[in-house]
This record gives C-alpha cells, sequence and structure tokens, in this order.
C-alpha cells in the first residue's frame, strides 16, 4: 500500500502549524522528515495517522492490504508505551486481543516477532527488568504483530544513548532487509535519518512546508561502509536548515 498525503494543511486556533504538505510513503520505503523543533513532525505523523483531523488537505492509503495485515497503520513512539504490570509477550498481545484470533495463532505470532526482535529468552520478562533498547525492541515488536503496512515512527530511539540508537538502527535495518516494510519516521537526527530514509524530507520552520526532499541510492545494508557520503549528505541537509533551527529555537523560547 501506498500512504498519500495531499495539500495538506493544519492549525491550532490561531496558530498554523503545517503548510501546502505534498508526499508519499511507496511500498517498502522508508521516508523520514526532519526539520527545526517546533516545525510541526510529530503533528504531520498524528494527521498521517488519523490522529487528528487535517484542517485541510487529506490522507489517503491507496492499494490493498495484505491479507493477513491486521492494521494497515501502527505507531512506534518515543516513549516505549508498555504496561509496567505485563510481561514482554503481555504486551506484544495487548496488540492482537481485539482481533479475536484464536489462541494457537496469538501464540505463534507473539514467538515470531519475539525471535525477529531477538527477544525469545525474554518472553516472560516484566518492563521494569529491561533497558530501554529491549523496551524499544518490545513496542517494535507489538507493531510487528499487527502486520501493518505502513509505520508510523515518531522518534522512536530519540531517547536511547548513542551506542543503544546504533544498535536498534542495526537492527531496524535488519528487520527492513528481511522484511521490507514501509515507515513514516520523524527524527530530529540527521544520521540516523541518512541511515535508514531512502528519501528524507525537510520541512522549514512553522509553518512547515516541504524545503527539499533528498534521495539516498544507497541500499540500506551496504550504508556503514558509505558513512562519509552519509555524513556529506546529512551536512548539506543541515546547512540548508541551521539558520531556521536557530530562528525556530528564539522563537519557541518566547512562546
Amino acid at each position: 500500500m501506498q500512504l498519500s498525503i495531499e495539500d495538506l494543511g493544519h492549525r491550532y486556533g490561531a496558530l498554523e502549524v503545517l503548510q501546502h504538505i505534498d508526499l508519499t510513503v511507496s511500498e517498502g520505503e522508508i521516508v523520514c522528515v526532519v526539520g527545526p523543533s517546533g516545525c510541526g513532525k510529530s503533528t504531520l505523523l498524528r494527521l498521517a495517522g488519523g490522529l487528528e483531523r487535517p484542517t485541510s488537505g487529506r490522507v489517503m492509503l491507496q492499494g490493498a492490504p495484505s491479507s493477513d495485515s491486521l492494521n494497515p497503520l501502527t505507531y512506534v513512539f518515543q516513549d516505549f508505551a508498555l504496561l509496567p504490570w505485563r510481561t514482554v509477550a503481555g504486551n506484544v498481545a495487548l496488540a492482537l486481543e481485539h482481533h479475536h484470533l484464536p489462541a494457537a495463532t496469538q501464540e505463534a505470532i507473539i514467538a515470531d516477532v519475539l525471535a525477529r526482535t531477538k527477544l525469545s529468552e525474554f518472553h516472560d520478562a516484566w518492563p521494569r527488568q529491561l533497558s530501554g533498547g529491549m523496551k524499544q525492541r518490545v513496542a517494535i515488536a507489538r507493531a510487528l504483530a499487527v502486520r501493518p503496512e505502513v509505520w508510523l515512527m515518531d522518534e522512536p530511539l530519540s531517547a536511547l544513548d548513542s551506542q543503544t540508537r546504533d544498535l536498534l538502527l542495526e537492527d531496524l535495518v535488519d528487520l527492513w532487509t528481511r522484511t521490507p516494510f514501509s515507515a513514516l519516521y520523524v527524527t530530529h537526527n540527521l544520521a540516523e535519518a541518512t541511515r535508514l530514509g531512502h528519501r528524507i524530507v525537510l520541512l522549514s520552520r512553522r509553518p512547515g512546508v516541504v524545503r527539499s526532499v533528498t534521495t539516498i541510492e544507497l541500499p540500506l545494508a551496504e550504508r556503514e561502509r558509505h558513512v562519509p557520503e552519509l555524513a556529506a549528505i546529512a551536512q548539506d541537509i543541515w546547512q540548508q536548515m541551521r539558520d531556521q533551527a536557530k530562528a525556530a529555537e528564539r522563537e519557541m523560547l518566547h512562546d
């Protein structure tokens, strides 16, 4: 399926947040959205997922979902959103319970996604026993369980230390390489965007408009061998947004 966003605009009262946004996420493509603080990145993700209704424009899922997809769209958040009174398996099961699947089917799905996210041995662990990186793996496993057509990822690695973030990036690349998925991925980290994104969409300061779209042709699995090229791409995007990032920071201080 393809996620299409057409002429999208949004405001909160007199505050205009987004303006004339056009972008698509094609099947098997990861589109990263970057931009200055307060430019509307997370708002864009909420509008894409139907958590809010846009002031103008539209969001469409085009094409038929695969037969085993339980939710066409699913979120992965920054804060893991795990229930502390449920085990790892119980947190993953939460995404399946309202689909009324046979118990054996649920158990098979849970076992599969825990294996794919390297969590099988933590099946019965409690969230309090896990590191931040492990908690985010649980959140990713929970998203995998519903076999989404498009992932909506809101700075999923920003709460992690740099070493853990690098490990999770490797895990996401490995997951995509084995079974390509589509994602609209919001991040403030340009190195992260160049490591994961097939395209990087740069938004302007508020109201956010699309300033540029950068396509990266290097296959995800080969990017670790091309760090200088990726760093140059990140530097180019930073040069485009640096002055606006400074202005946005001053603007937020006065809000």
